[in-house]
């Protein structure tokens, strides 16, 4: 830990500090949005065919591509990384208490993205209205894609509420340093406030994050996201039990990944060399370790359960996904990681911060493409394949890239502007760090 004691006013400076750099980036996270939006202003215009989307059958092509694997992808790390903190408040894990809320924040911004791209795939926004929420009472009972929809809005009300409850305590104790022009919005949101209230939130949110914890594995990205493929019996390289591990491995993979470039973008910015602690990163870097060999355990599964002697249409399509060079691009990139993290713990000079950021960026790289293969695929190798002899193809349209480029810019967006608004970092952790110091 470094020797400067941390104070209320190291979590305030992002508040009320702006420099050039920040301009920039905002400069650049909104043009990535733009054009996107942009891109999809076209697709309204002239419907899903410009994606080459939906051209399956005689077409040879696939209905979902990188907006279903996004989907899964955004989604994914947005409950691992509630998990994530989630696990701080539950297993007493105070060293990760400075990155909690970074990690409930990063849960917010990429249950947004995802939900935004329900809305882009469905073609025409009103369908939300028409299709999802008007039938909602008919279509929960047998479609799994509103189970999706259904799960993702829970989510976003328990992470919001579990990061509401958290604000109150901050925003009442520092409410004379934060700036002026937000104070009616401090107002609305200490509505009521009194410090009795402290206990009773400390106990919520406990409860808050027990559920999360449990629904987790059962119903998020353990259970309905990958039930959406994982039931259907003739696309083989959907079928099976193992997607739900699977995913959720994924998941935590790339959470993990994301709170370490958020953790090493906000120490750079702002100096909290005292506050986001070296030894934060070597923590975070060991569980990032940890699940990136059960990722590649699990992916070892499915190859090798599809190459040795499987039913034909399984062989297929698993010979098709271990012999795709992306595929095999996306698995090195983890294994280099993994390699990478063993090493270190190995010999701890191997550690640099820059380094973990690498790593966070090659394991989100993995886990973008591994997800938009995996949905692809099932497309490319059915089982009754009825059109075709040999499979179709599927290329990636520009406006589908830029939906990438656009959600991580809306997601930058979202961060660049919360941290002007409310601290970052939890007021228990800066207190927890003054006892851990004095």
């Amino acid at each position: 830990m470094g020797t400067k004691t941390p104070s209320e006013a190291d979590i305030l400076r992002p508040i009320g500090q702006v420099s050039r750099t920040y301009f920039i980036l905002v400069a650049v996270a909104g043009l990535a949005f733009v054009a996107f939006l942009i891109g999809w202003a076209f697709q309204l215009q002239r419907g899903l065919a410009v994606t080459g989307l939906g051209d399956w059958g005689s077409g040879g092509g696939a209905t979902w591509g990188v907006y279903i694997g996004a989907f899964i992808w955004w989604v994914g790390i947005a409950h691992g990384g509630i998990i994530l903190s989630a696990a701080v408040r539950l297993l007493g894990m105070d060293r990760y208490m400075p990155i909690a809320r970074l990690a409930e924040l990063l849960t917010i911004a990429g249950l947004s993205a995802a939900g935004f791209y329900i809305i882009v795939h469905l073609g025409r926004p009103d369908r939300m209205v028409t299709s999802v929420l008007g039938h909602y009472h008919i279509t929960v009972h047998n479609s799994p894609l509103v189970w999706d929809v259904t799960v993702i809005t829970a989510y976003f009300v328990l992470t919001a509420t579990y990061l509401s409850l958290t604000l109150r305590y901050d925003i009442s104790r520092l409410r004379e340093q934060l700036p002026d022009r937000l104070d009616p919005l401090y107002s609305f949101m200490t509505i009521g406030y009194t410090e009795r209230e402290d206990a009773v939130v400390e106990r919520m949110v406990w409860w808050l994050a027990l559920a999360i914890i449990i629904m987790a594995p059962l119903l998020l990205h353990g259970g309905v996201i990958p039930w959406l493929f994982a039931v259907i019996p003739t696309m083989p390289t959907w079928f099976g039990g193992v997607q739900g591990p699977q995913f959720l491995t994924i998941a935590l993979t790339s959470a993990i990944s994301g709170v370490i470039l958020l953790s090493f973008a906000f120490r750079r910015a702002y100096s909290w060399e005292h506050i986001i602690t070296d030894d934060i990163f070597r923590g975070l870097l060991l569980w990032l370790g940890f699940f990136c060999l059960l990722f590649l355990w699990l992916q070892l599964q499915q190859n090798v359960t599809g190459l040795f002697t499987a039913p034909v249409d399984l062989t297929t399509a698993a010979f098709a996904r271990a012999t795709t060079p992306l595929y095999i691009f996306a698995m090195s990139l983890v294994f280099v990681v993994l390699a990478y993290i063993f090493a270190q713990s190995i010999r701890p000079e191997l550690f640099t911060k820059r380094r973990a950021a690498i790593a966070g960026i090659a394991v989100l790289t993995a886990t973008i493409i591994e997800k938009v293969l995996f949905v692809v695929e099932g497309f490319l190798h059915p089982t009754f394949d009825i059109y075709h002899a040999t499979p179709g193809v599927y290329i990636p349209s520009l406006i589908e890239i830029l939906s990438i480029i656009g959600t991580i810019g809306m997601v930058g967006l979202f961060f660049l502007t919360v941290a002007k608004v409310f601290p970052v970092v939890e007021l228990h952790a800066i207190e927890h760090l003054r006892d851990d110091h004095d």
